[in-house]
């Protein structure tokens, strides 16, 4: 059966395109000298646009460091979606964190030179401020997300409760894996520690928890 997805046209592939070029040049000279000392406007000649087309494309400067936004927002709310039937929606986040761990994924923050990154947000108040509007948004969209999956009434805490908690493993096994990779741990032995962290994490927490909002069979 032939596909029914919309094919890319040529004018938004070009435009997909050049967003990617403006984030990827803009984000190399953030990383080179840092957020605040680079202006919109050497960021549009470097990339041979127009200020306005870098506007067009990024309403804030702040927007063009964290291009990929609203996919990170929405990622534990996606395993949680597309969980297998028979299994939770902790473990299903959880197993995914694990997996992006042991992938040595940009999302577990276990890459080589990922340091850079986060010392460069660090570096920005308006940066770090934005990244924790990012968990904050992170852990409202996956709390409706499980609300919605496991059929919560509006009082109930649970939803809250354990999207927080999620989101808040994941965060601190984030950054505790950006912090040994600036200190000059390889990521080998980065993900590693982060798996045994991740495995204790598991030990702490409630069965209730793990094994909240199974997916019907």
């Amino acid at each position: 059966m032939a596909s029914t997805a919309p094919q890319e046209g040529r004018r938004e592939r070009k435009k997909r395109e050049t967003r990617r070029r403006i984030s990827d040049i803009a984000t190399g000279l953030f990383l080179d000298r840092g957020f605040d000392a680079v202006t919109i406007a050497e960021i549009a000649e470097a990339a041979d646009v127009s200020v306005n087309t870098v506007y067009n494309y990024f309403p804030t400067k702040e927007d063009l460091f964290f291009d990929r936004e609203e996919e990170v927002i929405d990622r534990p709310s996606r395993f949680v979606r597309e969980r297998q039937p028979g299994e939770s929606a902790a473990r299903a986040v959880l197993g995914r964190l694990r997996a992006d761990i042991e992938d040595r994924s940009v999302y577990a923050g276990t890459v080589e030179g990922y340091g850079k990154f986060m010392r460069c947000i660090h570096e920005a108040p308006s940066l770090l401020a934005r990244m924790m509007l990012l968990q904050y948004r992170t852990a409202e969209r996956l709390t409706s997300t499980l609300a919605e999956e496991a059929g919560a009434g509006p009082d109930d805490p649970m939803p809250q409760l354990v999207a927080g908690e999620l989101v808040h493993i994941s965060n601190q096994l984030f950054r505790g894996a950006t912090r040994s990779i600036a200190a000059g741990k390889s990521p080998e032995q980065t993900a590693l520690d982060a798996l045994r962290k991740l495995d204790t994490y598991e030990t702490l927490v409630s069965e209730r928890f793990l094994n909240y909002a199974v997916k019907p069979g």
